[in-house]
C-alpha cells in the first residue's frame, strides 16, 4: 500500500481509536488541449491522473464532523448544521460540499475524517477539486445516498462557487470524478455531454514542468479575456442573433466581420474559435492513435495562447521553446489560466528522464530558476480504495 495511505490510516486509528469504514482516492487532473474554451461554451479534454487525495472516513451517529488535514497537520471539529468560515480555510472545501448535499435535500450524519495527498499544490492540477470530489463521493458511499455521479460533479462546482467563493468552471471536478484509465474525456461545456477517447500510454509519457512562478496578472487578465470574448460575441450577434457564445462562430464568419473588430478583440476571438475546433480535430487524432498529429496541435495551442490570447509568460514560453528542440517531444504547451504554472509535455517514454535532466539544467542556467517536474499517468476517477493493488 502507498506509504501515504498507510500513514493516513495510522493517523485515523491514533486520533479516533478505530478503523476507518471507507478509504477513497480522488485524483487531480490535467487538461491536454482546450484552454480558455470552457467559459466560451466550447470543448475541453481533461483526464484524471495519478496524483491523488486519499480519505479515511467513518460515519458518526451525531452531526459532528471531526476532520484532520494530514499534510497540514491541522484539525477542526464542526457540526453539519454549523458550517461557519473559520481561520482553517482548508475546511471551506469540506463545508461547501456538506452544504450543497444538504441543499439537495439529503440527510446524513457527521463523520470522522483524515485526508492527505500527493497532488502538487500550485501546479495547476486541481487539488481543491480532488478534495471536494473525494468528500462528496465518500459521503455518498458512506450514507448510501444514491446521488448520481454527474450531480456530484455539479454540487462540487457549486461548493467552490458559493462557499469557497471562487468562480471556477466545471472541468476540474468533472475530470476528478469521471476520469478513466488510458482515456481522456471530451467535455462539452455547454451541454455537459461527454465522450471518452483512447490515450495509450505504453510508448509515451506526460511530463509536467512547473515554472514555479505565478505572475500577479492572472486574475485581472482572466476577467479581461472573458470580457473581450463577450465583446466579440456582441459584435457578431448583430449579424446573427442566434450566436450565444464563440462556440457558435465559425472561423469563416469571424473573418468575414473582422473589419468591425478592434485588433485585440479579434485576436482573442480568433484563438478561441480555432481552439474549439482544434479539440474536435485532436480527438480524431486519438481515435487513429496518431499522437504525433495530436502533439502538433498542442504546440499550435501554445502559439495561440502566447501570441493571440496573450496569457503566457517568459518562463512558460522558454520551456515550450526548449521542448521544441527535443525530437522526442511530440508536443508541449502551457496548461491552465496562464502567467505561470505548468507546461504539459508529450514525450517518448524512453526519453523522459533525459528530457527532465536537460530541461532542469536549461531552466536554471537561463532563468536561474529551479524546475520541478512531474511524470503523470492517466488513471480512473474518484473511487473506493479497495486494496494495496489500487496504487503502485
Amino acid at each position: 500500500m502507498d506509504p501515504l495511505v498507510t500513514a493516513i490510516i495510522e493517523t485515523f486509528r491514533a486520533s479516533f481509536g478505530t478503523e476507518p469504514a471507507l478509504l477513497v482516492r480522488s485524483p487531480g487532473r490535467i487538461n491536454l488541449i482546450g484552454e480558455h474554451t470552457d467559459y466560451n461554451m466550447g470543448f475541453v479534454l481533461p483526464a484524471a491522473i495519478d496524483r491523488e487525495m486519499f480519505f479515511a472516513i467513518s460515519p458518526r451517529t451525531d452531526n459532528v464532523c471531526r476532520t484532520i488535514a494530514y499534510n497540514l497537520n491541522r484539525q477542526e471539529t464542526f457540526a453539519t448544521d454549523q458550517l461557519e468560515k473559520t481561520e482553517e480555510k482548508w475546511t471551506y472545501y469540506l463545508k461547501g460540499v456538506i452544504d450543497q448535499i444538504q441543499k439537495l435535500g439529503y440527510e446524513f450524519h457527521g463523520f470522522d475524517l483524515v485526508f492527505g495527498g500527493n497532488i502538487p499544490v500550485g501546479a495547476g492540477v486541481s487539488s481543491s477539486a480532488a478534495l471536494e470530489a473525494g468528500l462528496a463521493f465518500a459521503i455518498n458511499e458512506l450514507y448510501q445516498l444514491g446521488i448520481p455521479k454527474m450531480a456530484l460533479v455539479q454540487l462540487c462546482q457549486r461548493a467552490e462557487n458559493q462557499f469557497v467563493g471562487l468562480n471556477c468552471g466545471i472541468m476540474d471536478m468533472f475530470a476528478s470524478l469521471m476520469g478513466d484509465t488510458d482515456a481522456v474525456i471530451r467535455l462539452d461545456c455547454r451541454s455537459l455531454e461527454y465522450e471518452y477517447f483512447p490515450f495509450t500510454q505504453d510508448q509515451h509519457v506526460l511530463v509536467l514542468c512547473d515554472t514555479g512562478v505565478k505572475h500577479s496578472l492572472g486574475t485581472s487578465e482572466y476577467n479581461t479575456r472573458r470580457a473581450e470574448c463577450e465583446r466579440g460575441v456582441a459584435i457578431l450577434q448583430a449579424h446573427k442573433p442566434s450566436i450565444q457564445s464563440l462556440r457558435d462562430v465559425s472561423i469563416e464568419f469571424l473573418q468575414e466581420h473582422q473589419a468591425e473588430f478592434d485588433p485585440v478583440t479579434y485576436k482573442r476571438c480568433k484563438y478561441i474559435v480555432e481552439e474549439i475546433n482544434r479539440v474536435v480535430e485532436a480527438c480524431k487524432d486519438l481515435q487513429k492513435d496518431d499522437l504525433e498529429a495530436f502533439g502538433t496541435k498542442m504546440y499550435q495551442t501554445h502559439e495561440g495562447l502566447q501570441h493571440e490570447y496573450e496569457v503566457s509568460c517568459e518562463e512558460l514560453d522558454f520551456l515550450v521553446d526548449q521542448a521544441r528542440l527535443n525530437p522526442a517531444v511530440l508536443g508541449a504547451r502551457m496548461m491552465g489560466g496562464g502567467f505561470g504554472g505548468c507546461t504539459i509535455n508529450l514525450i517518448e517514454k524512453g526519453a523522459a528522464d533525459a528530457f527532465i535532466e536537460t530541461m532542469t539544467k536549461a531552466y536554471k542556467e537561463s532563468l536561474n530558476l529551479d524546475l520541478v517536474t512531474h511524470k503523470v499517468v492517466i488513471k480512473k476517477g474518484t473511487s473506493r480504495l479497495e486494496s494495496s493493488n489500487e496504487r503502485v
